[in-house]
């Protein structure tokens, strides 16, 4: 059997967002590559969560089930996934880039002599199929050709695409009971891996302000605040000003910080080299402000304002609090 098969990600019975993300991007692959999407969990008790993601557009779906599977381990799930895309024989195999899937899936792909493309923002169908990948730090875009016979392994960015996009419909479940034995699972589960102890989630924030180099310096980022306090929004920022120490790098958003799937993204002051291809291009509505009407981020922006950021923050924050009395 050919087609698309997406590798989804729960933990605790609860799915990571980004796996619809993944989702969404199987069905616009598979419909791309004239093939039928199928999609994956894998737990050790996942027949609720097999049967909400019966609820969308696909061909089938498989709920990987077994006792050894209920905590994480990379040689458990290389195992069972391998074993999967074995039984199931999709051309191209999705994963959401998590720090789970980044850990086991290069690992399922080596078993099948192929490289995991890790990390793409997005894909063509033209003679084949091309991945889109970052380079240095989005500043260059990369096309990586997949070539010969499947499976062929990626992972997909966070914020790419949009959980929202992915199409309901009606699928069967199939149990899919994978043989494994205790001996062959090296690791033993810690506590789940956190980047750091963030005393702001990013990607929990409906509306996110986020500025870039074009503050100038760190005492001015007090105009942007401003405006995200009117606007009952998180502060963000990109990485010069993280790497700068101006805000802390648990408030950097984009191609190289967390994503931006918000409701809203304001962005002021030249924010980012390519923010098309980076998180905040997974937020519903970008609003941009910078004096160069030819910067990047208008690419993406719903709204934008060609002005000085310190003259238009200081006048969106007064107009805000005049309509909110």
């Amino acid at each position: 059997m050919s087609g698309v098969l997406v590798v989804m990600e729960a933990r605790g019975g609860a799915w990571n967002r980004m796996s619809f993300e993944t989702l969404a991007a199987g069905q616009e692959l598979a419909r791309a590559l004239g093939v039928g999407a199928r999609a994956a969990v894998v737990g050790s008790d996942v027949a609720a969560l097999a049967g909400e993601l019966a609820a969308y557009r696909l061909e089938k779906v498989y709920a990987v089930s077994h006792a050894l599977l209920g905590e994480y381990t990379a040689d458990g799930y290389a195992a069972a996934v391998e074993a999967l895309v074995r039984r199931d024989g999709a051309d191209v195999v999705l994963f959401p880039h998590t720090y789970q899937a980044r850990d086991f899936a290069p690992k399922v792909a080596t078993r099948f002599g192929r490289v995991l493309v890790s990390d793409a923002t997005g894909f063509r169908a033209e003679g084949g199929l091309v991945f889109v990948r970052q380079l240095f730090q989005g500043k260059l875009n990369a096309d990586v050709r997949v070539s010969g016979e499947g499976p062929r392994f990626a992972s997909l960015q966070a914020g790419a695409f949009r959980a929202e996009a992915a199409e309901a419909g009606q699928a069967a479940v199939e149990e899919f009971a994978v043989e494994l034995e205790a001996g062959a699972i090296r690791q033993r589960p810690e506590a789940p891996f956190r980047e750091s102890a963030r005393a702001v989630d990013l990607t929990a924030a409906e509306i996110i302000v986020s500025v870039g180099r074009g503050i100038k310096e760190k005492e001015n980022i007090g105009v942007v605040e401003e405006l995200a306090r009117a606007l009952g929004a998180e502060l963000a920022a990109s990485r010069p000003i993280c790497d700068n120490g101006w805000l802390p790098m648990e408030r950097q958003v984009g191609s190289s910080g967390g994503d931006g799937g918000a409701e809203a993204v304001c962005g002021g002051g030249d924010f980012g080299s390519d923010p098309a291809s980076g998180g905040v291009k997974g937020s519903k509505t970008i609003v941009a402000i910078n004096k160069d009407a030819n910067a990047p981020i208008f690419e993406v922006a719903d709204y934008g304002i060609v002005g000085d950021l310190f003259e238009v923050a200081p006048a969106i924050v007064e107009e805000v609090r005049r309509v909110r009395g």
